[in-house]
């Protein structure tokens, strides 16, 4: 029994191997602001055996799965000693998500997991689920992840789905070690939130999506922009919409900030999720923005639709149709490497450089809200194409 047990572990080992250490491809360019890699860099498949098998052939002789994973999704990411690093929601078969660091030199292949998850301090009442870190390198020296934090709705106690969501706010300095702050205060409900880079006006600055409920955003009009005095005591009263929803747009349902801006010569550079309703449930896209170097509250240029969609593959999964993103890497050179998940399952990975993304947002014209305008400007395209123009 004992050989049996070592040969099949060994065997797990090696096929565990040969899935972290496979390169990854670059797909063909098809002239997007973003370039697809083959294959995903997460997947539960990726989480190291030991998090989920007990190893020793006297508790568990058959080697039978103890503690399961679903998924690797939704990661957090930030340049870190000169490596690619994601903080991941790892998604336990228990439906409980937890954080955890994995990292690459490339940062498109050969992702490893650090050997623990993050053991991330309890605020107020322990939350049910914590999931979506965005990372922010921020100027007074820290690296800030905020997320969000899930609890059952004390005021329907006998309502099982009744949640109520707020955005937990912790730092740290090297990715393990992580000082929980409270809890951001609000009046209303909010997910989605990021922290600007640098202080303006001397203060914190916040990205929010103020929303009704836990999942509807109901009166809540879309990115909002607010400003906060401390961070470790941060409270949210004002809030100023600078990125609305809209009707028959990619964004009527809700949308929200994806990773933290981008500071280049001509603006901050935005990421973020649109969502709209279909016949087939919600469908998540992504999209780009770019808010002025002086203020970073007005937004500049807003291409119209989408610059990513769930393609083929991406649209299968365990919430189908969705491709939603919290983090991206920039490296010295401008290249951009941006890491989205595809149907709450997996973590894929595209590139760009800041070139390009700019190129997009200042050369697609907006989303001029109706068909009559729509068919105008690509009258316009093709007739320039073509000469005539």
């Amino acid at each position: 029994m004992k050989k049996s047990f070592e040969s099949r572990l060994a065997a797990m080992r090696a096929r565990h191997e040969e899935l972290v250490t496979t390169p990854n491809a670059q797909l063909f360019d098809d002239g997007g602001a973003f370039v697809r890699y083959e294959r995903p860099v997460l997947t539960a498949d990726h989480v190291p055996l030991d998090w989920r098998y007990d190893l020793s052939p006297e508790r568990n002789p058959l080697l039978l799965e103890r503690l399961g994973i679903e998924a690797a999704f939704n990661a957090g990411a930030i340049r870190f000693n000169g490596r690619h690093c994601v903080v991941a929601r790892v998604e336990g078969a228990d439906r409980k998500s937890f954080f955890a660091v994995a990292e690459s030199e490339n940062g498109v292949d050969n992702f490893r997991f650090r050997p623990e998850p993050i053991t991330m301090p309890e605020w107020g009442e322990p939350a049910t689920n914590v999931y979506d870190m965005r990372l922010t390198a921020h100027e007074d020296g820290w690296i800030y992840g905020i997320f969000c934090v899930e609890r059952h709705d004390p005021a329907h106690p006998e309502d099982l789905s009744a949640a109520v969501a707020a955005a937990g706010i912790a730092r740290t300095k090297d990715l393990d070690n992580w000082e929980r702050l409270p809890d951001l205060e609000c009046a209303c409900q909010q997910r989605n939130v990021v922290l600007h880079p640098e202080f303006v006006d001397g203060k914190y600055a916040l990205y929010t999506r103020p929303q009704d409920g836990f999942i509807d955003a109901g009166s809540g009009g879309g990115i909002g922009w607010a400003l906060v005095d401390d961070i470790a005591h941060a409270t949210v009263g004002d809030q100023r919409i600078i990125d609305a929803r809209a009707y028959h747009t990619i964004k009527e349902v809700k949308n929200g900030e994806g990773p933290a801006p981008i500071k280049t010569a001509k603006g901050w550079l935005h990421l973020a999720h649109g969502v709209r309703g279909t016949a087939a449930g919600l469908r998540y896209v992504l999209y780009l923005y770019l808010t002025a170097l002086d203020d970073p509250a007005r937004v500049i240029a807003a291409p119209g639709g989408a610059v990513m969609v769930p393609r083929d593959d991406e649209r299968v999964g365990d919430v189908s149709n969705v491709l939603f993103s919290n983090g991206w890497t920039i490296e010295p050179s401008g290249r951009i490497l941006l890491y989205y998940a595809s149907s709450d399952t997996r973590l894929h990975v595209a590139e760009s450089s800041v070139e390009r993304l700019l190129d997009w947002c200042l050369g697609t014209p907006p989303d001029r809200g109706r068909t009559g305008l729509s068919v105008e400007d690509r009258i316009d395209l093709i007739r320039r194409n073509r000469g005539l123009l």
